[in-house]
């Protein structure tokens, strides 16, 4: 038939569908009807999402506390899950690296896709940014995040998040789209992501970013890069190895060749590929850039290996080249996308937490609490709480071009250290220039580059944006500081011509000790054995990790915090498993790091009943220095139903208690729900917590369940 033009396919499609009185054919041919529009779908579709399953509430979040998990989706197939949305507020720098998401398909305990968030929606360095793909699409600034792989499953499917931070997620929204099938073949193969990092790259040793045995195709590749050294890193070529040849089926010639960019790399979006950071090629600069093999999948039938070399321009002391193609110590991190009959086994393990963190010893410095040290000059300094969910910022009303603010901060030891600034965007916000002690951040050598390469355009700021947004990382630079007090500036240098003033929003300093200058961490987790890590593998076996229980304990009561936080969170795991440990977490409740004490309350909430001397512990609780340990608390009590009127007077003293945060007096609230009619007591508290427009709808449900009329 002679082409059509994608107009006249669409308008002919169109026609076809409103044509009265006339039977559409069963199948029209495909370039007639692209997606399948016009034929019937034999599928049922569900969604599962984090709605309140009390329809009057928009209380429509998790809110995982350190180390908690939290189930996107339980699902019965057979199905495919067609697409995921996820947005996230939280305060923790990197909050994105540290929120770790794993899927298992059909019973299996090894998780087949398992990567952070953000790097799973393809942005890496826990940043968060916009990306408009075929397969994944972040808005809101990066902040609504989308994927559309299909991940078919045969009996079910189990989606996780878990948050391997050390402060607790404000909210977490997610839905799971999925359709339900009578059957799908027994030769379908399962969806994998699998992230891996090596902080930094070893000399002598391409980067692996995949080996995998069995039979299936590889269908994309996330990458981010952080440059230990100046120049370009992006030389190194791409090897695919398939079905155990020694000569690699397809070898490139650049990384950024591969990704199909070229002369380094820019911000840019694509269906199949794309860059979503790209700071230039100076000291510390990161890089982000996806790659979808989605018409061009790289078949395999029985084992695939995919490496990338890590060369490129290096220099000498004076600035001059030395070579354009060397091996460079950068730090890589990837995330691989494939699709493959059977789990793919024999995966590294992830590490965990801060660990993924380019430095893995990140000191975020809240500049609110400092205003009154900060200095400013034409300008007001002034501090906004609760900005953007529990991030408050120090604001600085600039008067214009020169204006200038100066905040200190303090290092601990000598060293080379990564300084970022968390920086919000508003319509008011101006444009700003950095100094560090004084001094403009960088190598501080004007290097030769490649021809054509993108050099970045240094430490400067544009803060406007279309709403208040908070915040965004910026890296400043890599400066040697010696112990003490220094200083960072803010000069300004005018203002974007949409916006209306020259202000400046900082919600916070990141400070880092580099890598380089401490031990060699690896590739993938050098901490792979260490006993945190083992101790968190008898979790991972869920309720069977009880088995265990006296290793577990032992880990309780470790010298070692992190010992005792994955102890503590593998109780988490272990459900109602975990009941005959209920002392030992009842003391864990004591324990000096908020980190155990939130992960014991959780553990005791879904250990089954507790006796008396736990329920008594967890009341303590209700006035813990951490918001987190009140609500899981708070939690726990509730889950002990009537009984939780044994600790009723201390309810009462945290609903009436103030300040007190609302996700706590919302769980405070559910407790009294729980007791039901005994606690009738509670009526006036829980009516005046029913005015707070964020504990409105727990507060009235409790007020229902304790009049009898729910």
């Amino acid at each position: 038939m002679p082409s059509l033009s994608r107009r006249a396919v669409v308008v002919a499609s169109l026609a076809l569908a409103v044509m009265p009185g006339r039977a559409l054919v069963a199948q029209l041919p495909t370039v007639l009807d692209p997606f399948r529009l016009t034929q019937p779908r034999d599928f049922e579709a569900f969604r599962s999402s984090s709605n309140n399953p009390d329809l009057d509430s928009n209380d429509d979040s998790a809110r995982p506390l350190p180390g908690e998990t939290s189930v996107l989706a339980d699902l019965e197939g057979p199905g495919v899950i067609t697409h995921m949305w996820i947005t996230v507020a939280a305060s923790e720098y990197a909050w994105p690296r540290l929120l770790r998401l794993r899927i298992y398909f059909d019973g299996s305990t090894t998780p087949s896709v398992d990567a952070p968030l953000g790097d799973f929606f393809g942005v890496g360095h826990g940043m968060e940014r916009p990306l408009n793909s075929q397969t994944v699409r972040n808005s809101s600034a990066g902040r609504s995040r989308n994927e559309y792989w299909p991940m078919p499953f045969h009996r079910s499917a189990k989606v996780t998040v878990t948050n391997e931070g050390r402060r607790r997620v404000q909210n977490l929204y997610y839905q799971a789209d999925w359709a339900k099938y009578k059957s799908l073949p027994a030769s379908t193969p399962y969806f994998h992501a699998r992230y891996r990092q090596a902080l930094p790259t070893k000399l002598g040793a391409k980067y692996e970013v995949l080996h995998t045995k069995g039979r299936g195709h590889y269908v994309g590749t996330v990458l981010s890069v952080i440059q230990n050294q100046p120049g370009w890193f992006g030389e190194g070529d791409d090897f695919f190895y398939v079905d155990g040849r020694k000569t690699a089926n397809i070898e490139g010639t650049g990384t950024e060749d591969y990704f199909n960019d070229a002369w380094s790399f820019r911000v840019t979006e694509g269906p199949n590929y794309g860059v979503t950071v790209a700071e230039g090629t100076d000291l510390g600069s990161r890089m982000t850039a996806y790659r979808w093999h989605i018409a061009d999948p790289i078949p395999f039938a029985n084992e695939l290996k995919f490496d990338i070399e890590h060369a490129g321009w290096t220099y000498n002391n004076d600035g001059t080249v030395r070579s354009a193609f060397e091996e460079r110590e950068d730090l890589f991190s990837t995330v691989a996308f494939w699709y493959q009959r059977g789990i793919a086994s024999g995966q590294p393990e992830p590490p965990y937490g801060a660990a993924r963190l380019p430095h893995g010893n990140a000191v975020q410095l809240e500049v609110e609490q400092r205003a009154s040290e900060a200095v400013g000059t034409r300008g007001k300094i002034s501090v906004q709480k609760e900005v953007f969910w529990g991030k408050d910022i120090m604001l600085f009303e600039g008067e214009g071009g020169g204006a200038r603010i100066d905040v200190p901060f303090d290092v601990a030891e000598d060293g080379r250290y990564e300084l970022i600034a968390q920086v919000a965007g508003a319509p008011d916000y101006g444009t700003y220039s950095v100094l560090i002690d004084g001094k403009v951040p960088g190598s501080g050598t004007e290097l030769e580059h490649e021809p054509g390469a993108n050099m970045g355009a240094g430490p400067s700021i544009d803060a406007y944006y279309t709403e208040l947004f908070v915040g965004e990382d910026r890296v400043l630079g890599w400066p040697r500081l010696s112990k003490g007090r220094h200083t960072v500036s803010f000069i300004c240098t005018g203002k974007n011509a949409a916006s209306t003033n020259y202000f400046l929003g900082l919600d916070g300093l990141v400070l880092q000790r580099v890598a380089n200058e401490r031990a060699n961490r690896g590739a993938d987790s050098a901490m792979a054995n260490n006993p945190a890590d083992r101790l968190r593998s008898i979790g991972a076996l869920g309720p069977r990790g009880a088995a265990q229980l006296a290793a577990l304990e032992a880990g309780l009561a470790s010298a070692s915090p992190d010992e005792r936080a994955a102890a503590a969170w593998a109780f988490t795991q272990l459900k109602t498993a975990a009941h005959p440990a209920v002392s030992a977490l009842a003391g864990a409740l004591g324990d000096d790091d908020y980190v155990v004490r939130g992960l014991a309350a959780l553990a005791l909430r879904d250990a089954g009943p507790l006796n008396d001397a736990a329920i008594d512990a967890l009341a303590e609780r209700l006035t813990d220095p951490d918001d987190g340990v009140r609500m899981a608390s708070a939690w726990a009590i509730a889950a002990q139903g009537a009984r939780a009127m044994r600790v009723f007077d201390a309810l009462m003293a945290a609903g009436r208690a103030q300040p007190q945060h609302p996700h706590v007096q919302r769980a405070v609230a559910d407790a009294f729900g729980a007791i039901g009619p005994s606690a009738r007591a509670a009526l006036p508290v829980l009516e005046e917590l029913a005015k707070g427009v964020r504990v409105r709808w727990n507060a009235v449900a409790a007020i229902k369940k304790v009049r009898g009329t729910q």
